[in-house]
């Protein structure tokens, strides 16, 4: 089995743990690949290269959200499953504790672990007459935003059809994996990710009937943006950025690429929501 690992570097364990991955890998014989940037931790093993991409049996991350969302847009592509293990505060798409590394790695091995399909969008920046600037996988969402506090001015398409302008800090279009990110802080809905749909939040709306949408999954979304906007910045999983003007657009539409993740069997989209957000009553929220 040819695993891929990507870390965080900043994580103080990160040197210990990657070489408890190492010393697994040597006792069940399986080929690690590690991104470039931990060569300084694990000199003796090759470097994870993108045309390495599609020859990966797994991908592990050792991190928080942020770097598993990183490697899920490396590898969604090529069907590569996930595993992730949690060194940040909230872990939402993590499936295993750092305690949890190596029975993790177990199972996947034994064939035990589950895999959740997880939706993402295709995200095109375009100018005023088509013109690609940049095109995006998203796991989590898309937000388009001013780079100063001005309010700005959006034109919101969908199918085709005009939903309305929308004055506000700006937008964000989610799938049901971001439904618990950003899109959640802007007081948009939680969504289970069994449900195939995207969303549209608006960010800081001045007008209070201006809600967020739940759109079927098939929706293609235009967001134009509309004078006298400042110059906007889109930002994909708050990790890849492209500034956009006035008269630029994004249009996002349901991926045919979705992303793999393993979970131990028995885990749920529910109870990990009650732990992590802390739901349920006292004594459920201190397990």
């Amino acid at each position: 089995m040819r695993v891929g690992v990507v870390a965080h570097p900043g994580y103080a364990a990160l040197g210990a743990t990657l070489n408890r991955v190492a010393d697994y890998a040597r006792s069940r014989a399986l080929e690690l690949r590690y991104e470039a940037s931990l060569r300084p931790f694990v000199p003796d093993f090759p470097s994870l290269a993108r045309g390495d991409y599609d020859s990966l049996d797994l991908l592990l991350t050792l991190g928080g959200d942020g770097t598993l969302l990183r490697g899920a847009r490396m590898v969604a592509p090529y069907g590569v499953p996930i595993l992730g293990v949690n060194f940040g505060h909230l872990g939402f798409l993590t499936s295993a504790s750092p305690e949890e590394l190596e029975s993790a790695l177990d199972g996947v091995l034994a064939g035990e672990m589950k895999t959740d399909l997880r939706m993402t969008l295709r995200v095109r920046a375009e100018g005023a007459d088509g013109t690609l600037h940049a095109s995006y996988l998203a796991l989590n969402d898309a937000v388009l935003k001013g780079g100063v506090a001005r309010v700005i001015r959006l034109g919101v398409y969908a199918h085709g059809e005009e939903v309305g302008t929308y004055s506000a800090d700006g937008i964000i279009l989610a799938t049901p994996t971001g439904s618990t990110a950003y899109s959640l802080s802007a007081n948009g809905p939680i969504v289970s990710p069994l449900v195939d749909c995207i969303l549209a939040t608006p960010i800081c709306p001045h007008t209070l009937a201006v809600r967020p949408l739940i759109l079927p999954a098939d929706e293609t979304i235009t967001v134009e943006v509309l004078p006298p906007s400042p110059e906007l910045v889109l930002t994909i999983d708050g990790q890849e950025a492209v500034s956009l003007a006035p008269g630029d657009r994004i249009v996002a539409r349901r991926s045919s690429t979705p992303v793999r993740l393993l979970r131990f069997p028995g885990q749920a989209f529910f109870p990990t929501l009650r732990r992590k957000l802390r739901w349920g009553d006292l004594e459920e929220r201190d397990q």
